[in-house]
C-alpha cells in the first residue's frame, strides 16, 4: 500500500525549520541569552559536528540592532525556535565564501543579481 502525499507529514525540529527558513527566506523566532531574538537566517554549516546558523538579527526584544552584522549562532544555544511569518531579504553583507562557514555550509540563501 502506498501513501498518499496528505498521509505523509513534513519532518518536525530546529534543523528542517532552518533549513526551511533559508530556502523560503523567511525569519526565525527564538530565545537566545534570555533574550527573544527574530533572526534572518542565511547560511546553516556545521563546526566540531554541531549546527550552527549565520544570520542578522532583526529584533532582539522587540528592538532592531544599531548596526546589521551576520551573527554565528550554535543551533542547540537557540530555544523555542520556530519559523516566523516575516520574510526577508538576503543582506549585502552575506559572503558564501567566508572562511568562518564556507568549507562546512550546509546550504544558504541564494542571492539574486541586482
Amino acid at each position: 500500500m502506498y501513501l498518499s502525499d496528505s498521509d505523509q507529514t513534513a519532518p518536525s525540529g530546529t534543523v528542517p525549520t532552518l533549513f526551511e527558513a533559508i530556502v523560503r527566506t523567511r525569519c526565525v523566532e527564538a530565545t537566545y541569552n534570555g533574550g527573544r531574538v527574530i533572526l534572518a537566517p542565511h547560511v546553516a554549516f556545521t563546526r566540531h559536528g554541531e549546527v550552527y546558523v549565520g544570520a542578522t538579527t532583526i529584533e532582539r526584544d522587540g528592538v532592531p540592532p544599531k548596526e546589521e552584522k551576520l551573527g554565528l549562532f550554535k543551533l542547540a544555544g537557540l530555544g523555542g525556535f520556530t519559523l516566523a511569518d516575516r520574510g526577508f531579504t538576503p543582506s549585502n553583507i552575506f559572503d558564501p565564501a567566508d572562511e568562518r562557514f564556507a568549507a562546512e555550509t550546509l546550504l544558504a540563501v541564494e542571492r539574486t543579481a541586482a
